[in-house]
């Protein structure tokens, strides 16, 4: 769109706050931006003369613009986050976050279950969190399970079940870890007040939960039960002794959130960190790649308002390194000069400026972002160390993958200039080995490999590992030899403990330096074809048991097993499923089948 073009639209375009949406010819969302004034806002990118190439281009691209008015500057804020987040437009800033997060589910069902999990389903749960670290996740369920006596059964405790006494108590119960819901032996009274003391845990608020841990055990020295007495101290070490591994800043200090960011050329990183009671109970840094070269407040905005939505923050404190336009209600932005706030966002800016040195020396190890002389430079190293005879740009390495002889599989990844290039790997389905025999699913996955590059006249690698040592080498050569490629390649095997290197009929194997550039770069090859042999290895296990499992059952397809599948993670929780449950998911004709299948009496 043309500034003339534009002129005679512009008084069409309203002076209220509002969103703006800026359309290619083909329909396609190019912009999304938010303004005080729609008309001021949107007049500016087509009478302004503009440096940045990106700026231009967006404009020279609009082909048409629609505006949606509301009522205020926050309304449109959130609008706007919104519907980046929804359409991920070409031009708006694009956050690289794609990962699932841990939460703390208590399920919906007499005496609740507490667990981790990364799937929320609409079925009346409570999910607390997410968190940043299914570490920390794992740490907090091992304190609560310490603490707190909760059932951990699969049992349906239902009121009739319970009194019609069907269920047991377990080794649980006996190791003092349960109560004993299942034969009555605790109310769910009781029980939901164990449930409120997790949620103070999760929460950070240690406080409430300590003090009635001491109340009841000066209640036992008085009773003279000083062995429930012991157990109880022991319980409050534990819980101080947790709430000790956080970093407390200013137990006063309430809860906060605190944000840092540091911009490098297109790309900025924006590190959170999440203040609970003040203790520090969670931090994430992210990256964010700038299309239209957007200022560090931007930057920080947009990320605030994403960050504070993807974990769920209620807190109504917000600290920065500097001021924002972020018009949430009833939310303070704080730019410290001193004292403790200040010191959180010292610890923020550390923890930014960490991440982006791991990130900058990963893609050194990688050799992503590099120019094509330091890629070379490496592969002329490798070139050196192995007495290669012409410079390895392609490079190809196999792996096996079996479980106990079922499933066997093996993966090919092809790195081309010290790149990955994904586009070329191959997964290879076993067909002519029965059980277990890595040497000869080597020679077949190798000859079907570089029979196929053969008879499709691709080029062939300059170097191939077979990662496995002596025996795998021996068993790929075969391979070479009956497609007559000997000399048209150099093949090396790589022992998996030593990272010993051998050629084929060398009796002696080198060892490349261990800080050597040459064996980071094969390490780096090994990892990726174990990364890519093992996941393709377990869907195909994972198909294949669940196929074993419930497919077998008739009148039950692929589909049906499939949403199951989805649905409750393992055949094992469907067994346990009640007939009304499977009906619910299912429907009864298919829930008869298999009700009917896994109760045969």
């Amino acid at each position: 769109m043309t500034a003339a073009e534009f002129q005679q639209i512009s008084h069409t375009i309203p002076i209220q706050a509002g969103i703006y949406k800026y359309y290619g010819d083909d329909g396609e969302l190019l912009y999304v931006g938010k303004a005080k004034s729609l008309r001021k806002r949107v007049s500016s990118y087509f009478v302004k003369n503009h440096d940045n190439f990106k700026t231009r281009k967006l404009v020279q691209t609009i082909h048409h613009i629609e505006f949606t008015i509301v009522n205020s500057e926050q309304d449109a804020f959130l609008l706007e986050n919104s519907l980046i987040k929804q359409f991920q437009p070409r031009y708006n800033i694009n956050l690289k976050d794609d990962k699932t997060y841990p939460y703390i589910v208590i399920k919906h069902e007499a005496y609740p279950r507490v667990f981790l999990t990364r799937n929320i389903i609409r079925d009346g749960s409570e999910y607390l969190g997410p968190f940043t670290s299914v570490g920390r996740v794992r740490e907090l369920l091992e304190v609560i399970r310490y603490n707190i006596p909760l059932r951990t059964c699969n049992l349906n405790l239902s009121e009739q079940n319970v009194r019609k006494g069907k269920f047991k108590v377990c080794l649980e119960y006996h190791l003092g870890n349960c109560k004993g819901p299942c034969e009555g032996l605790q109310t769910e009274e009781d029980y939901r007040a164990g449930l409120q003391q997790v949620k103070e845990i999760l929460k950070g608020n240690l406080a409430p939960v300590l003090n009635m841990f001491r109340a009841q055990m000066q209640n036992c020295a008085q009773n003279m039960e000083f062995e429930q007495a012991e157990i109880l101290r022991k319980k409050i070490e534990s819980l101080q002794a947790y709430q000790s591994k956080s970093t407390i800043v200013n137990a006063r200090m309430g809860h906060a959130d605190v944000f840092s960011v540091l911009s490098d050329g297109n790309h900025a990183y924006v590190n959170y960190l999440r203040v609970l009671n003040g203790s520090i109970a969670d931090t994430k840094t992210v990256t964010l790649e700038k299309k239209l070269e957007e200022t560090d407040e931007e930057v920080l905005a947009y990320a605030i308002a994403y960050l504070r939505d993807a974990f769920k923050s209620q807190t109504t404190e917000i600290i920065i390194p500097m001021p924002v336009e972020y018009p949430e209600e009833h939310v303070t932005l704080t730019v410290p000069k001193g004292g403790d706030k200040k010191k959180l966002l010292e610890l923020s800016e550390k923890n930014v400026n960490y991440f982006k040195e791991e990130l900058h020396r990963k893609k050194i190890l990688h050799l992503e972002g590099k120019t094509d002389e330091e890629k070379k430079k490496v592969l002329y190293q490798l070139q050196a160390d192995l007495e290669l005879p012409i410079l390895p740009t392609h490079i190809e390495c196999f792996d096996n993958s079996n479980f106990q002889g079922s499933y066997p599989v093996s993966a090919c990844v092809v790195f081309k200039d010290g790149i990955a290039s994904k586009k070329d790997y191959r997964h290879f389905n076993i067909k002519t080995v029965e059980g277990i025999n890595d040497f000869a699913s080597m020679t077949e996955v190798v000859h079907r490999r570089y029979k196929r590059l053969l008879a499709e006249q691709q080029p062939l690698p300059q170097l191939v590992i077979i990662d496995g040592g002596k025996g795998q080498l021996g068993a790929a050569m075969e391979s070479i030899r009956e497609l007559d490629l000997i000399g048209s390649m150099t093949v090396v095997g790589l022992a998996k403990n030593e990272e010993e290197i051998f050629f084929p009929g060398d009796k002696d194997s080198i060892k490349l330096p261990f800080n050597s550039e040459s064996l980071k770069l094969i390490r780096r090859i090994r990892d990726e074809v174990h990364r890519f042999g093992i996941t393709f290895h377990r869907q195909k296990r994972s198909k294949g048991t669940f196929k074993n499992e419930l497919e077998s059952i008739k009148g039950i397809g692929e589909s049906t097993a499939t949403q199951l599948l989805q649905t409750y993670r393992s055949v094992n929780r469907v067994k346990q499923l009640s007939k009304e449950e499977l009906e619910a998911a299912v429907g009864a004709a298919k829930a008869k089948l298999i009700w009917a299948h896994f109760n045969p009496e």
